[in-house]
């Protein structure tokens, strides 16, 4: 199909849920995918934080068939070998207190089940989060988000969801008490244009947590996987070493194929009884061949080492261009503030065959590239930013 009868057959058949871009991606390799018109693109925006290893890398393409030729799903009622290995693998990379693995589907179902954990573990129902903050579409994070108009699409909202300001440990004290079950927040606020808080403010909201018996929730549903140039935001210098008692996990984690993940202290995990929790497809076979690919690819690869190296670059690279007043992030989830709107040069990047993401701020261009992204990649992207 050429483009225009693709965007026709999808406008006819699917609900209008996105304003999509003017292309139809048919395959990709690496930091580039091909479309329907056999225009080549590089993708700085990974699919939405996604495709950690690149489009396609062939270690994870590789297990995906294998896997496929043994056995496409069956529920984690039963036991297997796949589902064993990359929990057990996740698990090892983990922060040393995060001993266990709980596997869903998506971001917003991680979200839900930490929530719920908290809930479980502590008898209690308050769940504070953050201005800024995104955690999912269903209801219970959809509620935990106060970012624009998200939480009001969500209405009637799950009740017992506090806001505090992001970064402002006072804020978070002022609504803190004893019948709070959980606090959430992504370590780096991604939609909401890539905020950042100090390492002191995660190490005063664990003694916060610590002193009410409160359980601390990292979504790295965005940060997570190695995107900030460690496998987690959690237990890094960034977060002031510290370990929240949950992090939730998808989108960069199976390179593609939808997995979600919570990665759970075994205190919490000893509070959680059978039939607490539930989920179908979670767990299938053809998810964990994807998510223990994935863990292998971006070690084998130095990925990590490389997404600190691209940020490296790129800070040097526009340090001095004109226009730009911040850029903000860790690794290969960077936001870079424009003085004004940065709609104009997102589409001048698409028109040159550039993907890229916007946020919430208008003034904030989004990079969110494969955690392989090359050095000369980077200096094509800077040099189209400078035209």
């Amino acid at each position: 199909m050429n483009f225009s009868d693709v965007q026709t057959i999808e406008d006819t058949y699917q609900v209008a849920t996105y304003k999509k871009m003017a292309i139809s991606v048919e395959r990709g390799l690496g930091s580039w995918v091909w479309t329907s018109e056999g225009e080549k693109f590089l993708d700085l925006y990974g699919g939405h934080a996604v495709c950690a290893t690149g489009h396609s890398h062939p270690h994870v393409v590789k297990a995906i068939k294998e896997q496929a030729d043994k056995v496409l799903f069956y529920s984690n009622l039963v036991y297997s070998e796949v589902r064993g290995r990359a929990a057990e693998k996740l698990a090892s990379l983990a922060p040393k207190s995060l001993s266990k693995v709980f596997f869903c589907n998506s971001g917003t179902e991680a979200n839900e089940n930490a929530m719920r954990m908290a809930r479980l573990a502590t008898g209690r129902e308050k769940i504070i989060s953050f201005s800024g903050g995104f955690h999912g579409r269903t209801a219970d994070s959809i509620s935990a988000t106060f970012l624009g108009k998200y939480r009001y699409i969500g209405k009637p909202n799950v009740p017992n969801h506090v806001e505090a300001e992001f970064g402002n440990i006072e804020s978070v004290r002022s609504v803190i008490d004893d019948a709070t079950a959980g606090i959430i927040l992504e370590p780096i606020q991604s939609m909401a244009g890539v905020r950042e808080a100090p390492s002191q403010f995660f190490r005063e909201l664990r003694d916060l947590c610590d002193e009410f018996g409160t359980a601390l929730i990292f979504d790295e549903v965005q940060t997570g996987i190695g995107r900030t140039g460690n496998w987690f935001f959690a237990g890094s210098e960034l977060a002031g070493n510290v370990e929240p008692d949950i992090i939730t996990l998808a989108k960069s984690l199976g390179s593609g194929v939808p997995v979600g993940a919570c990665l759970v202290s075994g205190n919490i995990a000893s509070k959680i009884k059978e039939n607490d929790l539930g989920t179908t497809f979670g767990g299938g076979m053809i998810a964990m061949a994807a998510t223990l690919a994935t863990l292998e690819a971006i070690e084998n690869d130095a990925m990590i080492d490389n997404a600190t190296m691209a940020e490296l670059q790129l800070r040097d690279s526009i340090s001095k261009a004109d226009g730009i007043a911040a850029v903000r992030g860790k690794g290969c989830l960077l936001g870079i503030e424009f003085e004004e709107a940065c709609g104009p040069l997102h589409k001048r990047l698409l028109e040159n065959r550039i993907i890229t993401g916007t946020s919430s701020d208008p003034k904030v261009l989004r990079l969110l590239p494969p955690l392989s992204v090359t050095s000369d990649e980077i200096s094509q992207f800077v040099q189209v930013l400078n035209g």
